[in-house]
């Protein structure tokens, strides 16, 4: 093999072996504060496009706040991208102090690093991570990016995205947006259409007994006999509470008597939880028309 063919097949050999690093991806769908997945988002988007030091600088504002994803990120780019600008010990002090907090692709990741932690981790931190700029307000009005549920929905288990598609299809019938009730499904089941809860609440939108009987559902164990009757209490709700997501998402979890009687979401932990994850992975306050 000649040297310039030597060259170019080592080159190949080190792309390939930093794909997954180098690779952009469409963020993961978290129910992180809406504050940070939107400055997550916006980097993501700037990556794509090529502009790695916007994506960075995005990355470095929401790990300042805490986001572990946002680390990640960063990591990924300082070992990417921006490796000839701080050089690797940057991106691989990011990536082990994310697998410290728990992170499990940093820690996947950073397994498959051979070379030894730089002693001083302070030393080759990014300055922006100490920053203390306040977070920018998130659109109350904006959705979930379709892409950022279809990037979720592909990595699920072939089961689980089949059901995950039931629901998609089936949402718009019955003027419920899909995201909404994908949220709905996540937080309750999971996709897992044999799920049965400690108080009876049975399948992929984890009916009750009365809830399946009010709208004709034979076998809560059925996906799309499930779905169909979580979809139409959805829609139900959805009108009684004029489109406010957290009233809906109280009323789904505790009863609408229970909403009304607080006058908004009860004051039950595992309730509040509950509209927590809701306005998390949908993140608008109020559900977008179908009309």
């Amino acid at each position: 093999m000649g040297p310039i063919l030597l060259i170019r097949w080592l080159v190949l050999v080190v792309l390939v072996a930093m794909a997954p690093v180098l690779r952009a991806e469409v963020p993961d769908w978290t129910d992180e504060p809406a504050e940070l997945v939107s400055l997550i988002e916006r980097a993501s988007r700037a990556h794509r496009a090529g502009n790695d030091l916007v994506a960075a600088r995005l990355y470095c504002a929401a790990a300042a706040h805490g986001s572990l994803e946002a680390q990640f990120q960063l990591a990924r780019l300082h070992l990417g991208p921006l490796r000839a600008r701080r050089g690797r010990d940057t991106g691989h002090v990011l990536l082990a102090l994310a697998a410290q907090r728990g992170h499990a692709r940093a820690a996947s990741l950073l397994a498959s690093i051979r070379t030894p932690l730089p002693a001083a981790f302070d030393n080759h931190l990014p300055p922006c991570l100490f920053a203390s700029a306040p977070l920018p307000q998130a659109d109350a009005a904006a959705v979930v990016p379709h892409e950022v549920v279809e990037h979720y929905i592909a990595g699920l288990p072939r089961t689980h995205r089949a059901h995950a598609r039931l629901v998609q299809r089936l949402a718009p019938r019955f003027k419920v947006d899909a995201r909404l009730a994908l949220a709905i499904v996540r937080a309750e089941s999971n996709f897992d259409s044999g799920a049965r809860s400690p108080r009876n609440a049975m399948g992929l939108m984890q009916l009750i007994p009365d809830t399946a009987e009010r709208f004709g559902v034979r076998d809560p164990f059925d996906p799309e006999q499930n779905v169909r009757g979580g979809l139409a209490y959805l829609r139900w709700l959805i009108a009684r509470y004029d489109g406010d997501i957290a009233h809906v998402a109280s009323a789904y979890n505790a009863g609408e008597g229970m909403v009304d009687r607080y006058g908004g979401v009860p004051p039950f932990a595992e309730t509040e939880e509950y509209v927590r994850r809701i306005l998390g992975f949908y993140r608008a306050r109020r559900h977008v028309s179908m009309r």
